[in-house]
């Protein structure tokens, strides 16, 4: 669904992404893993098309993205902070969204269990963190893309809105969507998990099933496997 080939990043002197080849498919739950500065971020924003690479290309269902950006409308993305305007209500803000995909809101899943329809009114300048989260949920997921980028999904939310969005995202594994997923809790992320794509200092260490991790490192969970791997191998190789 998404292929990546050798792609860099350079912010003047300082290269970002180094030569990143990656081909992630639908029904697979990525989750995107590094340490603060290995290049995640960067990663997301070219494949969002926030930022343009320096040299490589990226590929969406066999097109160049470089070429087309029609593509952005099969992809829901859920930023770790969402930017809306204060002083605008949420239901101005997701008729706002509407006007802008000019796509119908075909999934409301989220819209409903995070009881949204009761907090319509509300002004974003007014809203906790976590209902923030809510709000940027709801628009990643309603307009049915076939790929969903979510970016510290659970940061904010309370134990019961987490199990409500971990659901949800199986539900979508389920149906056949890519999902990414860039988070430092990881422990959120053993129960659906499929494939793991870690980076570190702009370069792709290792990319590889989290059965297979497992099994690389003698451990159960994924945190665990990941702290292995730090404190252990020569990610180099």
């Amino acid at each position: 669904m998404i292929s990546i080939r050798q792609l860099t990043k350079s912010f003047g002197k300082y290269e970002v992404l180094k030569g990143i080849d990656l081909m992630l498919k639908g029904g697979e739950c990525v989750a995107l893993i590094g340490p603060n500065g290995s290049g995640k971020t960067t990663l997301i924003k070219s494949i969002l098309g926030m930022v343009m690479p320096t040299t490589g290309t990226i590929l969406f269902e066999g097109q160049d993205i470089g070429r087309e950006w029609a593509y952005r409308n099969h992809i829901g993305y859920m930023p770790q902070i969402g930017q809306y305007p204060e002083n605008m209500s949420i239901a101005q803000v997701l008729n706002m969204m509407n006007d802008i995909r000019k796509l119908p809101q075909t999934d409301l899943d989220l819209y409903q269990s995070f009881g949204l329809d009761k907090l319509l009114e509300k002004r974003m300048g007014t809203l906790s963190g976590g209902t923030r989260q809510k709000v940027s949920a709801c628009i990643a997921f309603m307009f049915n893309p076939k790929v969903l980028i979510l970016d510290e999904p659970t940061a904010g939310l309370d134990p019961l809105s987490t199990e409500i969005l971990k659901d949800k995202i199986k539900k979508e594994i389920n149906r056949g969507k890519l999902i990414i997923i860039s988070s430092h809790v990881l422990s959120d992320l053993d129960e659906f998990v499929s494939q793991i794509v870690f980076l570190q200092d702009g370069e792709l260490k290792f990319h590889k099933s989290l059965q297979q991790l497992k099994e690389d490192t003698g451990t159960e969970k994924l945190s665990r496997a990941i702290a292995y791997f730090m404190k252990n191998l020569d990610l180099s190789n």
